[in-house]
């Protein structure tokens, strides 16, 4: 965290928010061993698209979208099969800073990837925790124990950062088909 701030460095990250066909959204809880952000609840799979040529890609957001097929795989034992690259829908871009616990932290430029596909799962101990389902319902249950402090529940800052601000929207097009409306590549948003 003090390199990230003294330097001001900055990386590429991805954040995916998989569905099942019951629009329901896959949740994992980052495991204990973890460096940043340990047992905190968040999206799907968060990481980083690596230095090589198929991850560099810029064209469409390919090489995030290679990326998030390898982390998936790395993260939740989902095969590359079961989420093929060109199901994943970019829908934007959030830049944000969050430190985890004083020496370690994040400042990223997040793409934010959503994709519905019924998937078996098969957790890598060493990245997950814990993983489950929810609807909007449990989803904003998970938000109220958060906000209150109940059960020690923590979730990651670039998931609360997107659930605040665009998910429940984007969930709506989602389910109405009208994904496509909402896409904005363009535009970095900065959340704080």
């Amino acid at each position: 965290m003090e390199k990230i701030e003294s330097l001001n460095l900055l990386h590429r990250a991805f954040s995916v928010f998989l569905f099942n066909s019951k629009y329901e959204l896959l949740l994992q809880q980052r495991s204990g061993t973890k460096v940043t952000f340990p047992l905190v609840w968040t999206n799907t799979c968060c990481s980083h698209p690596l230095y090589r040529e198929s991850e560099l890609i810029e064209e469409n957001a390919l090489g995030v979208r290679n990326a998030a097929q390898r982390k998936l795989l790395d993260e939740l034992g989902i095969c590359a099969e079961d989420v093929p690259v060109d199901e994943f829908t970019p829908l934007g871009r959030i830049l944000y800073k969050a430190p985890s616990d004083g020496k370690w932290g994040e400042h990223e430029l997040d793409y934010l990837l959503f994709i519905v596909r019924d998937v078996s799962v098969n957790p890598n101990p060493d990245e997950v925790a814990e993983y489950k389902y929810v609807n909007r319902e449990q989803l904003k249950e998970l938000l109220r124990k958060a906000d209150a402090g109940e059960e020690g529940l923590k979730l990651s800052p670039w998931f609360r950062l997107v659930v605040d601000n665009f998910l429940f929207k984007w969930w709506d097009h989602l389910e109405k088909g009208t994904l496509n409306e909402v896409i904005d590549m363009k535009t970095i948003h900065k959340l704080t």
